[in-house]
């Protein structure tokens, strides 16, 4: 439900697309329960009116896109991204399950000017747009691209999940702190919309905010099998985009967490996870 989107990995860290991809799909298996509670919220306002066409603003390997085809059985999805590699997952992976005829990807940047997408019942942008140079003039190009009446739905994800306990046992207390303390430093420079008000600028483009919520993934020990595969992964692409910023002993807890196939870490007493996202279901006034 978050990461997978326009612009993928700003200010997540490096690494290549496919190290991504599994953290985009095992946070899918993680958020799924919350997702299907906020699609059926999204079939509830849309009311008698059948949502048949949808654009996945952002659409990474496709979590939104298979849960909203899933909600609604009728609908086709303009999947929307700047990364061909993920729209090539998402096209491979709607061809396994059968609904390659329902997905329509399109390789575009919405900072450069609105795709073809056609007239839209819905949009869906999750963790896309405060990726936005302009995220204002792409809220209005969503609303012109929305019938009227037409929903939009969003979910921004303000910081990297938590997984650690404060004190891990083998280094120094608050070593996840520190690390999301240099990450939202790094973030403030090169993301300046993550943050803002954004039902404020959904107003201001004509939108009325009809569903405002946090949705809210807090999984205690022990961790189900995948849930622990989030943690080392985004834990291992974490320490690799903050290499040249994290003082030398941090970086060495990190590196003991992640040694030898990630035992130490996958291992680890008190492991979790931790994650607060916002979401907000908007109409085309």
């Amino acid at each position: 439900m978050a990461h997978q989107h326009h612009h993928h990995g700003h200010g997540h860290g490096h690494g290549d697309g496919s190290d991504l991809a599994e953290i985009l799909l095992l946070d899918a298996e993680v958020t799924a329960a919350h997702l299907a509670v906020f699609t059926g919220r999204i079939a509830e306002l849309a009311g008698d009116t059948a949502v048949h066409r949808v654009v996945d603003l952002g659409s990474g390997t496709g979590t939104g896109a298979f849960a909203l085809l899933r909600r609604f059985p009728g609908a086709v999805v303009t999947a929307v991204d700047t990364d061909e590699g993920m729209l090539r997952h998402l096209t491979e992976s709607a061809a396994r399950h059968g609904v390659a005829d329902r997905i329509r990807p399109v390789h575009a940047d919405a900072d450069a000017g609105w795709p073809e997408t056609g007239e839209a019942d819905l949009v869906w942008a999750s963790s896309s747009m405060h990726h936005m140079n302009d995220p204002d003039r792409v809220l209005a190009d969503v609303h012109a691209t929305l019938r009227p009446g037409g929903l939009l739905a969003m979910i921004e994800m303000e910081s990297m999940p938590r997984f650690l306990p404060d004190d891990i046992g083998i280094g120094a207390s608050g070593l996840e702190a520190r690390c999301h303390a240099l990450a939202d430093a790094a973030k403030a420079e090169h993301l300046p919309h993550m943050g803002s008000d954004w039902p404020a600028r959904l107003r201001a483009a004509g939108f009325t905010v009809l569903d405002s919520r946090d949705l809210v993934v807090d999984l205690a020990p022990p961790l189900p099998a995948p849930a622990v595969r989030y943690a080392v992964a985004t834990l291992k692409r974490f320490r690799a985009g903050l290499a040249e910023r994290l003082p030398a002993e941090d970086r060495e807890t990190l590196d003991t967490l992640l040694a030898k196939d990630e035992h130490v870490l996958r291992h680890l007493p008190g492991l979790s996870v931790h994650s607060t996202r916002s979401a907000w279901i908007a109409a085309r006034s």
